[in-house]
């Protein structure tokens, strides 16, 4: 069973695919990551610290990655907007996954986390 699965079935299918290939993806890159529900959105956990979520930006209806750290990381593809501390990467749902971004900026965020844990 997949955790937040509500979340995930009300979405459109293309958003569906698209987060749920983003989930994988979060959970398959390093075995310390868990996945839980937080303000009603899928949360994603380093060792029990907030480490990514997954949301849909209301006003263009796509998906997002937010990197609760974001700050820390340094990637032109990230997104501050308003917000302090945290940073997105907006994901077109129509195009191939950036793998090879999202891959770089997961393992930057990871580093930050291991760093911040010893």
């Amino acid at each position: 069973m997949v955790l937040n699965e509500n979340f995930y079935n009300k979405q459109s299918e293309i958003n569906r695919a698209c987060f749920l290939a983003l989930r994988d993806l979060i959970l398959n890159t390093d075995e310390n990551i868990t996945e839980t529900k937080k303000y009603g959105m899928p949360c994603f956990c380093f060792k029990n610290k907030m480490f990514t979520y997954l949301w849909l930006d209301k006003k263009i209806q796509e998906p997002y990655i937010l990197f609760v750290e974001g700050s820390y990381l340094d990637f032109p593809e990230l997104e501050t907007g308003s917000r302090a501390r945290m940073k997105i990467l907006r994901i077109d749902p129509t195009k191939d996954l950036p793998l090879i971004t999202i891959n770089q900026i997961l393992k930057k965020a990871i580093d930050i986390y291991k760093k911040d844990l010893k």
